[in-house]
């Protein structure tokens, strides 16, 4: 039974934001308050814990809330989905030798997609391929352990992607997984984010999709107080990918504390 309000439940919520303080503190800050603000709960209401491999999970007024986090290089990023695991990445874009680099760890197709882009254009590609990758393995709750660079994502449809939201497609070879990536900030960002299949609640309480799943989703106050988002980054087309709706926001950089 779905009970999370302001969280429809075939959508995933990605916020992210710049900032210049501590990356980690910022994108922990930011994953309780997207969920108190999705939930009008407090922030307080909530808490943060973490699966023995890692995968962070949220517990009181949003247990059953599935979320992942990303943050480095000056960005955080939080995704927070009602029903399905979700998987995010995101990445500053920065000089690499992307065709390289996809040659030594990516599948024999990725690398072969780069090599017929323009030099100048590699880096930003591969980045678009590993954020995929990255958020495959957070959905998944693993990581990149077991060949997950080498796992195929799906490739853009054209290059350079069309503005607008993540559309997630399916993960070729892998039933029930799905990805996609976006440019942010006019280039300056990649993020990715994936959906994999439901094994069972987070952290072991009941989630809200299971039977009888309740898991809070009071009426307290909304708790972003100077929460403000800037730019609302677009969403997907709800099926047209193969995954759920995805709708990306940038904030403000919450305040610490």
């Amino acid at each position: 039974m779905y009970e999370h309000p302001g969280t429809p439940p075939d959508t995933v919520t990605v916020v992210w934001c710049t900032t210049e303080r501590d990356e980690r503190a910022t994108a922990r800050s930011m994953l309780l308050r997207t969920a108190a603000d999705l939930l009008a709960v407090r922030a307080s209401e909530i808490w943060l814990g973490h699966e023995s491999g890692g995968r962070p999970y949220v517990g009181g007024a949003a247990g059953g809330l599935r979320v992942s986090v990303s943050h480095g290089r000056g960005a955080a990023a939080v995704a927070v989905s009602a029903c399905t695991p979700v998987g995010v990445d995101i990445e500053a874009v920065r000089r690499l030798p992307g065709r390289a680099l996809a040659r030594s760890w990516f599948a024999g197709s990725e690398a072969e997609w780069l090599g017929t882009l323009p030099e100048g254009e590699r880096a930003t590609a591969f980045l678009w391929l590993w954020t995929q990758k990255e958020s495959v393995g957070k959905a998944l709750g693993r990581g990149l352990r077991g060949g997950g660079m080498r796992r195929p994502v799906p490739l853009p449809g054209r290059w350079p992607p069309a503005a607008g939201g993540i559309a997630p497609r399916p993960v070729p070879g892998s039933a029930g997984l799905a990805s996609g990536a976006a440019l942010l900030d006019g280039g300056r960002f990649v993020v990715g984010v994936a959906t994999a299949p439901d094994p069972g609640p987070p952290g072991g309480p009941e989630g809200p999709c299971g039977p009888g799943g309740s898991a809070g989703g009071g009426n307290g106050a909304g708790s972003h107080g100077g929460w403000t988002p800037l730019v609302d980054g677009g969403r997907g087309p709800a099926g047209s990918g193969g995954g759920p709706r995805v709708v990306v926001r940038r904030v403000a950089a919450p305040a610490p504390g």
